[in-house]
């Protein structure tokens, strides 16, 4: 039986974040992952300056052998409408892919590593958890994603009570022909707003690799929704005639409609499997990332793991994100109709695509990068 000070389970980027700070605060710690590395993950795939600053990567080395697609403007529209388009005058943002920006956190990692192992059972036993008869840690995390075995471990797992985003999205890498008929620009991601509001799609292209997706709060028909914007956009010239079959589905909670306890005796939750995304653009790598920072700082600083000595944390992370709207009191909801007449409006102004779509809901420009020293 091995016992380590920490298991975590999830090598995405809180887990490897997570990881990577207790290990050089001289913990042991365990990471542990169903997947082998590198693994292909549908995401849209884009990181801010801020991002990349809280994780100190150096942006020069590490787009030596891999995909930074630097962005300085951004395309936006409601389906059916027109889009505006904006230029921010300098990059204010970088599209990575996930098989590579994952496998360059892990690769950071030298605390042991278990991938490519799923996780079968979780027992607790005098105050030590117990992972698949092998491991033993007195503090599990949960860096496992939407549907993190931890978070089910706690009674926080997937369930009809949640409010869950449901996205489909293909990312792959253009032929030549592909490439000279996709008339959507690298340094300019284009993003579609469904007319009920309920969701947005997106065309980003990263060099020769393009992502193409749609996300939905209502996944009811989710397809129909994804295939009708997949033929305007070809219509367009956009993006190529010939993609590939295969869209990838994946799911999220968005933070101000998630209710999952953040931790308990022994367990702590970071990222996705805390339900962290942002409400209004759904990007979950910068509250992956922060929230595993602030989770580190708290573990450091924890005289025990039972739960009111962690409880620092989720005070830590709502300071960070703001409370949860269903922890707000509501005065005034504005019915559907008027949101759709307004959203219309505003989303054909060039002033409040670029100064609230995007610098505020999708770049949080306004939120400084965040400084652990851990």
């Amino acid at each position: 039986m091995d016992t380590f000070d920490v298991i975590v389970v999830g090598a995405g980027p809180a887990g490897s974040t997570l990881t990577h700070a207790l290990e050089n605060a001289g913990k042991n710690v365990l990471l542990l992952d169903k997947a082998s590395f590198p693994r292909d993950k549908t995401c849209a795939g884009w990181v801010t300056p801020a991002v990349l600053e809280s994780l100190d990567i150096d942006i020069n080395d590490y787009r030596q052998h891999r995909t930074l697609q630097s962005i300085s403007r951004f395309r936006i529209g409601m389906m059916g409408q027109s889009p505006v388009e904006n230029c921010h005058g300098g990059v204010v943002s970088y599209g990575i892919r996930r098989y590579e920006f994952d496998a360059y956190l892990l690769d950071r990692v030298q605390s042991r590593k278990q991938l490519g192992t799923p996780v079968k059972s979780i027992v607790r036993e005098n105050n030590l958890w117990l992972i698949n008869g092998q491991w033993q840690a007195p503090l599990l995390v949960g860096a496992g994603g939407h549907f993190c075995p931890v978070a089910k471990q706690i009674g926080s797992g997937p369930g009809k009570h949640e409010t869950v985003v449901a996205a489909k999205e293909v990312e792959f890498e253009m032929t030549p022909a592909q490439a000279k008929a996709c008339e959507a620009r690298g340094d300019t991601p284009e993003l579609w707003f469904c007319r009920d509001l309920k969701g947005y799609a997106w065309v980003f292209r990263k060099g020769n690799f393009l992502n193409i997706g749609l996300g939905r709060e209502d996944n009811h028909k989710l397809t129909d929704h994804l295939e009708e914007f997949v033929q305007e956009m070809k219509q367009a010239g956009r993006i190529p005639g010939d993609l590939p079959d295969r869209f990838k589905g994946h799911a999220y909670l968005l933070y101000d409609h998630a209710g999952r306890p953040l931790v308990d005796d022994g367990v702590l939750l970071v990222g996705d499997a805390a339900g962290l995304a942002y409400t209004q653009s759904g990007e979950g790598i910068r509250p992956a990332i922060e929230s595993a920072l602030i989770a580190a700082q708290v573990i450091l600083d924890a005289p025990d793991y039972s739960a009111l000595s962690l409880r620092h944390y989720g005070e830590q992370i709502a300071k960070r994100f703001g409370h949860r709207s269903n922890e707000r009191e509501t005065a005034f909801e504005m019915p559907d109709w008027l949101k759709r007449s307004l959203a219309s409006t505003l989303m054909r102004s060039h002033w409040f695509t670029q100064k609230v779509v995007t610098e505020n809901w999708f770049l949080h420009q306004q939120i400084p990068p965040l400084q652990i020293a851990v």
